[in-house]
């Protein structure tokens, strides 16, 4: 069995870092020890991030969010600056999981588990969200554009953890949608999911548009072409199928054993097109 040190403050955090180089991070632990009970033999140590109330932080900071990486998907839905202004995320989250796996997972998981599929992904795409990473003696920040490389894969150099992501003021989308298509309606991995924000004139023109998939590359996938289709023209089934015809040429599905690539293709296309009911 490995060794499980609990730091209580991010000095301990970085003793245990520095003793333990090998040792594997965690909070709630729904991704992790899920994929350790698959591995041949434990690793050396767990480090459990659960007591450190400096990643559950949830507050303001010079005119942006912040939400730390500690901070439970629940923590988060039930937090009234998102509720209030991103419920583009707090749809995402209200549909993640069950209500234990949401009470437990926590936003740094999702974020380090990098899973193309992950629900919280697509909204923090479209927010413009920046990444903040921590080590002992230094910080910075990625756009989660960077800090995603691919399945599994970040930009998280040895002695760093996330501490959080940053959200730039939200304000003045018109329409915040999250949807996503399961094999059934609760406890559901994404087939194909979509995050959406809409800038619409009085008139109803399409201002600005971003859009985001999961489940249909090998990160969270932007389609510019379909956005750029829909600026500058009414909100309606011709402006909507004809970007998600450009869409469906720009993200690359893969066949598994969940579906086909064809079908996420469609779905993703579909998933568009059900903008026009929301907006109706």
């Amino acid at each position: 069995m490995a060794k499980v040190i609990l730091p209580a403050d991010m000095g301990q955090l970085w003793e245990a870092m520095e003793a333990h180089p090998e040792a594997r991070l965690y909070a709630g632990g729904t991704d992790l020890l899920v994929r350790l009970r698959a591995q041949a033999g434990p690793p050396p140590a767990l480090v459990c991030l659960e007591r450190l109330e400096e990643l559950r932080i949830i507050e303001e900071r010079g005119g942006e969010l912040f939400l730390g990486a500690g901070a439970t998907h629940a923590q988060i839905l039930e937090h009234p600056k998102v509720r209030g202004r991103l419920p583009v995320l707090a749809r995402a989250l209200a549909s993640l999981g069950s209500p234990q796996v949401r009470n437990m997972g926590t936003l740094g998981g999702n974020l380090v588990t990098a899973s193309p599929a992950g629900d919280s992904l697509p909204p923090l795409y479209v927010l413009g969200a920046e990444v903040q990473l921590i080590s002992r003696k230094a910080g910075r920040r990625l756009p989660i554009t960077e800090f995603i490389k691919g399945p599994g894969r970040v930009d998280l150099n040895p002695g760093e953890v996330v501490a959080g992501v940053c959200l730039p003021k939200s304000e003045g989308w018109t329409l915040q949608h999250f949807e996503k298509v399961g094999r059934r309606d609760a406890l559901a991995i994404a087939l194909v999911s979509l995050a959406a924000l809409l800038r619409l004139s009085s008139e109803g023109v399409v201002e600005e548009a971003r859009l985001a998939w999961g489940s249909v590359g090998p990160t969270v996938m932007r389609a510019p072409q379909a956005e750029a289709a829909l600026k500058g023209r009414p909100l309606g089934l011709a402006s909507l199928g004809e970007a998600a015809e450009l869409a469906g040429q720009a993200l690359t599905p893969i066949d598994d054993l969940r579906a086909s690539a064809s079908y996420r293709r469609r779905v993703a296309g579909n998933l568009l097109l059900r903008l026009a009911e929301r907006e109706a």
